[in-house]
């Protein structure tokens, strides 16, 4: 099977994730995508994250009624700060009857080349690379980058979190079971 490892916080989970990772399957690159929540992002503040068993639980409701998708809490048992390197080799020995590719934004290429071990997780996976508003994208000139024009939806996090400070609507930015969870 090839597996995308769609790797974040989710921090929350929005519906730019989602059309993002439906872009992918329906692209044909890939037969499943597993969202793996990340804990810890060893580039992000543990205070400005929401709860990780939270998170984990926004993108299971968010992915429930899709087969083509998967939510893996293997950060949440890996140490912290999680590294795509450790994950990948983790996913790699457990089923190394699949293969994995990882899939990011075009904003993370700007710093892709301080991630932990790059050089080797370049050589044990390709990268799908789907567009995001407002970022340059270069692909690396090391590794194996696939540039994908996936539907540009201008939705952070960030933003979702301010609305939710600012006790504003977050209707159609995020998927209704996440949004009435959060609510509750």
């Amino acid at each position: 099977m090839r597996i995308g490892l769609y790797f974040g916080s989710f921090n929350p989970i929005h519906n730019g994730h989602l059309a993002v990772a439906q872009y992918m399957i329906n692209s044909g690159v890939f037969d499943c995508i597993r969202f793996v929540v990340s804990p810890h992002n060893p580039f992000k503040s543990l205070d400005a994250l929401f709860d990780e068993n939270l998170r984990l639980n926004w993108v299971k409701l968010a992915i429930s009624d899709n087969n083509s998708f998967e939510c893996c809490d293997a950060e949440f048992h890996l140490p912290k700060p999680s590294y795509t390197i450790n994950t990948l080799e983790y996913f790699l020995q457990q089923e190394p009857q699949h293969s994995f590719s990882i899939i990011i934004g075009s904003d993370n290429l700007h710093n892709i080349e301080t991630w932990q071990q790059i050089e080797t997780l370049c050589e044990k996976a390709a990268f799908h690379v789907y567009n995001r508003p407002g970022a340059d994208i270069k692909l690396p000139s090391f590794g194996n980058f696939h540039l994908h024009h996936a539907p540009l939806i201008d939705i952070s996090a960030t933003y979702i979190r301010e609305l939710l400070r600012e006790k504003k609507s977050t209707q159609y930015l995020l998927p209704d079971v996440v949004r009435l969870d959060i609510e509750k």
